[in-house]
């Protein structure tokens, strides 16, 4: 008997061995409801047993792929037209049929506290909500999550939502800049929009960089040391990392979104970083260059500019030296555009509950500069000035319909000699340019407009949007690094 045992138990053990034959799975971003990213190449992907063939079938084209020794295959549809309702199936040993799956145009919609505040705890609800069915307008969240390393486990995804139609039931808990900058989007192109929603409040731009990117550059090397110090403490303690650890966002809530086909993407952060503004010039650049590395595409990208807000000191700088830092990116990488806010802060409340306007301007912005619309996309930009005796003439690019100070004469305007330091000042629109003057400076050096982190500003174009905050001066930053 027991020889007979010693014949059975290495069969036995050879059969609990073999692999299991188990349903093709998807990845959990491919769920019933979901838009898919028209006119471009859609990645599919997901878990199969090895060597399994499986079918992808989009309306009438298909895809095929083979699942490799790990279980994971990829299979890649061509390019789609916008479809309002769309067949997809991914067929294996088992067949999914997606319902109510459209072809239309993905945002992900990033940020921290300000994108991730939800319609509820915004202004008016209950008229928002009797707004809010459109069948064109899909909605998922990436819920919060940290991870020391990229998260590549499709099965440790479970912080994934599932996609849903924009209803008066589903919108509430969903961020209100996404809503609203999806709503404007979907009517004002009549084409079905996809919204991603995956931010966290409170975190630093280092936590949604990849830490190669942080690390390929001299300036923000210490970030990645940092991310990779908090990696080992990991393994070693086996306790969560934290949100604010360099690229722990990155590796959860971004890159298990990759390599999901996407329009662009939209931004509501910085103020976590407004105490080293200067260097945010360089860290906001690299993490957008590093999404679309990732991507694979220069896909548009649009940031919302920091609202007005005290920041301990309303007459203070850092708010808007991280201002200025957001207008460099869009100065040197292209496809990059801001909403600016400067009359939907809020003095006391870091939060303004205001967020259609902002979800709206965000949705203007890449209604002209990405899909062509011939409407004006920004307020007016600073464009150069010239020094004319005891006055700055200062010109502007996106004049749109031309210049106007909203409520009475112009405001938020200060002047300065060579001392460097600033006086309030007169402001007067002379066609396209305006001149400003002080008594107290009769030898000015520079002008700055909006440059404080509570600005009380009125300058807009004619369009109905506001000016660009902006510094003529080349003079330090109070942010910039001590040597």
């Amino acid at each position: 008997m027991l020889s007979r045992l010693r014949f059975l138990l290495p069969a036995v053990a050879g059969f609990l061995a073999a692999p299991a034959f188990a349903d093709v799975k998807p990845h959990p971003v491919f769920t019933d409801n979901m838009v898919l990213q028209r006119d471009a190449e859609i990645a599919v992907w997901g878990l199969a047993d090895v060597g399994e063939k499986v079918t992808v079938t989009l309306g009438e084209a298909t895809a095929t792929a083979e699942a490799n020794k790990e279980g994971h295959w990829k299979a890649k549809l061509p390019a789609a037209k916008a479809s309002m309702k769309a067949t997809f199936l991914i067929e294996g040993k088992n067949k999914i049929e997606f319902k109510n799956v459209a072809v239309g145009d993905i945002w992900v919609c990033s940020g921290q506290s300000n994108m991730e505040h939800t319609n509820k705890s915004s202004y008016d609800l209950d008229r928002v909500s009797a707004g809010a069915k459109n069948p064109n307008l899909r909605l998922i969240t990436v819920s919060k999550r940290t991870s020391s390393m990229p998260l590549a486990n499709q099965g440790d995804l479970k912080h994934f939502g599932k996609w849903s139609e924009s209803t008066s039931e589903t919108i509430p808990g969903f961020s209100a800049v996404a809503y609203h900058f999806g709503q404007n989007l979907q009517k004002s192109l009549n084409v079905p929009i996809g919204l991603i929603h995956t931010s966290w409040g409170g975190t630093p731009a280092q936590a949604w960089t990849s830490s190669e990117a942080l690390d390929a550059v001299e300036e923000l090397k210490y970030y990645a040391d940092a991310g990779k110090k908090s990696a080992e403490q990991f393994e070693k303690d086996k306790k969560p990392v934290g949100p604010n650890v360099p690229a722990s966002l990155y590796n959860a809530m971004i890159h298990p979104l990759l390599p999901f086909a996407i329009k662009g993407a939209i931004w509501y952060q910085g103020e976590s970083n407004a105490g080293k503004a200067y260097e945010y010039r360089t860290l906001f650049t690299t993490m957008i260059e590093d999404w679309r590395k990732k991507w694979g595409s220069e896909f548009p990208f649009y940031a919302v500019m920091l609202a007005p807000w005290h920041a301990g000191d309303a007459d203070g700088v850092t708010w808007p030296e991280l201002r200025e830092a957001q207008v460099y990116a869009t100065k040197k990488l292209k496809n990059v555009g801001l909403a600016v806010i400067n009359d939907a802060g809020d003095l006391i409340d870091i939060h303004p509950r205001d967020k259609a306007t902002v979800g709206n301007r965000l949705a203007i912005a890449a209604r002209a500069q990405t899909y062509g619309q011939k409407i004006a996309g920004s307020g007016p930009t600073y464009k150069d000035s010239k020094i004319d005796g005891e006055k700055v003439v200062v010109s502007f690019d996106n004049l749109g319909a031309g210049l106007m100070a909203k409520y009475q004469t112009l405001n938020g305007f200060t002047i300065c000699g060579e001392d460097k330091y600033f006086y309030p000042a007169k402001a007067v629109i002379v066609g396209s340019t305006i001149e400003v003057t002080s008594e107290k400076v009769p030898k000015p050096a520079a002008v700055r407009f909006g440059w404080k982190n509570y600005p009380v500003v009125n300058l807009y174009n004619k369009d109905g949007l506001p000016a660009v905050p902006f510094k003529t001066d080349d003079f330090p930053w109070t942010t910039m690094p001590k040597k």
